[in-house]
């Protein structure tokens, strides 16, 4: 017996193959070029970057790379998500990480060799027709270019893993001031800041090759500027207080921006500035203390970073007999006024010698607000903790009654 269907047929209805199996996918190349999409490169791909990895299963990262693909897709973001794939995974086995650093160092190359860069001296004379390498490295690079190239071990970034990989790309190696692309390959880094540190080829050497093999690392300053057109190789600059008047604040405003600018971390004192409720004779007013100063050095700090590569970095310091000692030590918390709280700058309660004898004695600086009447009884003396017998370079700065 025949069982008729249920639904109606609808005239003229057809099935249609999906547009995927009329049209096969095309990618875009780094040249701007289409092609049809081809699985097996990605898996190529990925492949060549397990060799070694034992615990890694490199149809895993493909798969999950093949199933972001559409059509129009730039061949860029496949190496991206397959980089961040291979990421993703590192919480599961940590040789995930060596094969996420392998993914992102030949990513680098095709980045750098897009720009027509193919060795250390090209790069060199990139980052000079840009405006980024001073003259001094271009001669000294030049003079000597064939010993140079063949220095060059790119196998040794491959001691990197991800992360410390990943910081290199975004915030070290140098980029193109309008393609914002990297003009160099994190070993060509390492050798540019050998050579802008050493007076010979031959310490350039030594010092590239403990440096690529990660057995010597500077400072980051040195990293940021070795061989650029601003050479400040310097990380802290310590800077004293400033006079208890307008003209000195804004003046050390200004030196801690530019210090600031080229990657420099700054200490400075603020122990000379009036505290709150003092009289102000120029307007007959009264004084309302450090801290909205110090809310303004916070702002500065956010606003003028590290060379745009890192946040800006500085501490101010306040010593115990300042009578704003404790609003500023209330800068830092989580709670209370807004206006009266810094979350940028970190704060420091500078202590000098001659306080800590006082409290040895019983007694205080002649300026604090504490009393320093000696207890009735006389107490047992006892050894004073280690760090209070370090010697200090400031004596005697209490101020005067």
């Amino acid at each position: 017996m025949q069982v008729e269907s249920i639904a109606p047929v609808q005239a003229g209805f057809r099935l249609m193959p999906p547009q995927a199996a009329r049209a096969g996918m095309a990618v875009t190349k780094r040249s701007g070029e289409r092609e049809p999409v081809d699985v097996n490169k990605i898996v190529r791909a990925v492949s060549r970057c397990c060799e070694g990895l034992m615990e890694v299963d490199a149809m895993r990262v493909a798969l999950k790379t093949i199933a972001g693909l559409y059509d129009g897709a730039t061949t860029r973001e496949l190496d991206e998500l397959s980089i961040r794939t291979a990421a993703s995974f590192m919480a599961e086995e940590p040789e995930y990480s060596r094969l996420a650093a392998r993914l992102l160092g030949a990513f680098i190359d095709k980045e750098v060799q897009g720009q027509g860069v193919y060795s250390f001296s090209q790069s060199i004379r990139l980052g000079f027709d840009v405006g980024l390498i001073n003259e001094r490295v271009l001669a000294f690079v030049e003079a000597h270019a064939r010993k140079l190239n063949d220095a060059v071990d790119p196998a040794r970034t491959q001691r990197l893993e991800y992360f410390g990989l990943r910081t290199l790309y975004d915030r070290y190696l140098l980029k193109h001031p309008t393609r914002r692309q990297v003009i160099e390959t994190p070993q060509h880094f390492w050798l540019r800041i050998a050579v802008s540190l050493s007076g010979s080829v031959q310490e350039a050497l030594d010092l590239y090759g403990l440096m690529s093999t990660l057995d010597y690392i500077p400072s980051s300053p040195t990293l940021f500027n070795s061989g650029t057109r601003h050479e400040q190789l310097s990380s802290c600059f310590l800077l004293d207080s400033p006079q208890d008047s307008l003209e000195s604040i804004y003046d050390r405003y200004k030196d801690v921006a530019l210090l600031s600018k080229f990657s420099g971390g700054i200490g400075i004192a603020f122990h000379r500035v009036r505290s709150e409720g003092s009289l102000i004779r120029a307007t007959n007013g009264l004084s309302n203390g450090i801290v909205p100063w110090l809310k303004t050095l916070d702002s500065s700090v956010a606003a003028v970073n590290q060379g745009g590569k890192r946040k800006g970095a500085a501490c101010v310091y306040l010593e115990p007999w300042h009578a704003d000692i404790e609003s500023f030590l209330e800068l830092r918390d989580n709670t209370g006024d807004e206006g009266r709280r810094t979350h940028h700058i970190n704060i420091a309660n500078w202590i000098p010698d001659l306080f800590m004898r006082r409290v040895e004695e019983s007694g205080m600086c002649p300026s604090c607000p504490i009393s320093t009447a000696r207890p009735s009884k006389p107490r047992t003396r006892r050894p004073r903790p280690r760090a209070w017998r370090r010697s200090s370079s400031r004596r005697a700065i209490c101020m005067p009654e």
